[in-house]
């Protein structure tokens, strides 16, 4: 891959942003990368956690100034042209949604600036951790646009509405430490190589537990932002019917007792329907 490293081990799937030279901006390559690699992941059953990290000073600069202007860009030209335009975009926010759909856990390891699109990225990931020279920005807005990849809609949900319109308005920086204690990352480290170590052990201790258990809570815990306390709570039933397990149960149970890692089914892996022509 040109713009990613890709390692699983241990059932840790570590995903790094590896080019730095260009702050990790994020061209077509970009895309279609991250689109192929998440698809491989859902459908493969080889990694019980995502973390994804990135290289350099900077966690990304967003979204590569280039692509404003290539043919990617956005056509205003005609009513024919824009009417083409939330097409286009859906296919951006397709990729990062599938974060947020993807059948295991997604942590982010953040340094330095975390800017425009990579804001899109991070705002999908189930957990974020931050160095303390950290900051998000709402880049788009310097730029005479809106945010349009999901961090006007993602980060209202992880932070106070206000900071958040604050953010989208201005395009201020929001440093790690107030990031921190508005609740948008976990936890903040004095340097990388601590931010990735403790990023590494909470993917080592989710990797430990029952996958089926860990993906039924996803998807609760992603519903429950969505909907009412009585609709999640049914939701919660029917999840809970479809991945009760007694043997799971005793054998986490038994781990627990005899000082053990558990042994746990991997998670099915997924077949296309058309797989079978």
């Amino acid at each position: 891959m040109h713009c990613f490293e890709l390692g699983i081990d241990e059932g840790i799937a570590h995903l790094m942003l590896h080019r730095p030279e260009a702050f990790n901006t994020m061209g077509p390559r970009f895309w279609r990368e991250l689109d192929e690699v998440l698809d491989t992941l859902h459908r493969g059953n080889g990694a019980r956690v995502l973390l994804i990290s990135s290289t350099g000073k900077h966690f990304s600069a967003g979204m590569a100034l280039e692509v404003f202007d290539s043919a990617l860009a956005l056509d205003d030209a005609s009513a024919a042209a824009r009417a083409a335009i939330p097409e286009q975009l859906a296919e951006l926010q397709h990729t990062f949604s599938r974060l947020e759909s993807l059948r295991i856990p997604v942590i982010a390891a953040i340094q330095g600036g975390c800017v425009g699109g990579a804001l899109d990225l991070v705002t999908a990931a189930c957990l974020r951790y931050a160095t303390r020279d950290a900051f998000f920005c709402v880049q788009e807005i310097n730029i005479g646009m809106v945010a349009d990849v999901g961090t006007l809609q993602r980060l209202p949900k992880l932070i106070p509405p206000g900071v958040a319109r604050e953010m989208a308005y201005t395009g201020r920086r929001l440093p790690a430490e107030r990031a921190l204690a508005l609740g948008l990352v976990n936890e903040v480290f004095d340097t990388q190589e601590a931010m990735l170590a403790a990023a590494l052990q909470c993917a080592r201790e989710i990797a430990a537990k029952p996958p089926v258990a860990v993906w039924a809570s996803k998807q609760a815990l992603n519903h429950a932002r969505d909907h009412s306390v009585h609709d999640s709570l049914q939701q919660m039933g029917w999840l809970q019917g479809m991945v009760w397990s007694t043997a799971q149960v005793h054998e986490a149970l038994r781990a627990h007792q005899e000082k053990r890692p558990g042994r746990f089914d991997p998670l099915a892996p997924l077949t296309r329907f058309t797989d079978g022509a």
